[in-house]
């Protein structure tokens, strides 16, 4: 199995299972990826996922030892496959942690990035190697590296692609949290529970505006703002939260309140 689950109460746990190879994005594992993600977004009893990779590196990048010239059309249907990954990271409500030990190179450094927290260990590296192998980048690189970091930054990464530690991907916001060499998973967990135990069409809210609002202009982004939020005050959840407040409690969001004719 290129690709392994497991569950961690309401967090699924998807690792990167190539560690012989430092976890090279191939084409099966792409496939496998993509299922194993599929999957977490369409089960109910999922509330947040965490991506990681296993042995001691997150993702060396693409598997150059698969790639070869092609025609622009197969060239293009190879590339799909690792966007429709991305695709349901960003599209999923539920937040995406990276645990990111050692490398995370190129398609790995893009996979980490387009996730909604990254963890990394204070040993991790950085690096977008595309152009060492005469590619410009895929998998969200032109979404997710200016918006962390800033078209300047992204733009001087792209283009030279020298590693980054993780202190430094921390500053510039590519990373989110900086921990000790072989705790990001713990930390993500811990991250994850608490963010499986929220409010999830809220979630699914925040992830949406943010992938759509920087296009729009500052007076619709109020308009969509008014419009989302009008939905959630409808919401179990907002029900909840209310409720809790009032009582003085914690929130347990996600139940749904039965409905007598």
């Amino acid at each position: 199995m290129n690709v392994l689950t497991h569950d961690e109460d309401a967090v699924r746990v998807i690792t990167l299972n190539r560690p012989e190879r430092r976890n090279a994005i191939d084409i099966p594992l792409r496939l496998e990826l993509f299922e194993a993600l599929t999957a977490a977004d369409a089960d109910d009893r999922v509330g947040a996922i965490v991506l990681t990779g296993a042995g001691s590196v997150f993702c060396s990048g693409g598997d150059i030892s698969t790639m070869q010239l092609m025609s622009e059309r197969d060239a293009r249907e190879r590339a799909e496959l690792a966007q429709r990954i991305i695709r349901v990271i960003w599209e999923t409500p539920k937040p995406v942690i990276a645990a990111v030990e050692g490398a995370a190179f190129g398609a790995g450094a893009a996979l980490a990035a387009a996730c909604d927290r990254v963890i990394v260990a204070s040993d991790a590296r950085f690096a977008t190697t595309f152009t060492n192998v005469g590619l410009a980048g895929d998998m969200g690189s032109f979404s997710s590296l200016p918006r962390r970091m800033g078209v300047a930054r992204a733009r001087q990464m792209l283009l030279l692609p020298e590693p980054i530690s993780a202190a430094q991907a921390v500053e510039c916001g590519l990373a989110d949290a900086l921990v000790e060499p072989g705790q990001t998973m713990s930390a993500a967990l811990t991250d994850a529970r608490r963010l499986a135990a929220g409010p999830r069409r809220a979630y699914g809210v925040i992830k949406t505006l943010l992938a759509v609002t920087p296009a729009l202009p500052p007076v619709d982004v109020l308009d969509l703002e008014a419009e989302q939020q009008a939905r959630l005050f409808g919401s179990d959840d907002f029900a909840e939260g209310v409720a809790a407040f009032q009582q003085k409690r914690r929130p347990v969001f996600g139940q749904r309140k039965e409905v007598h004719p």
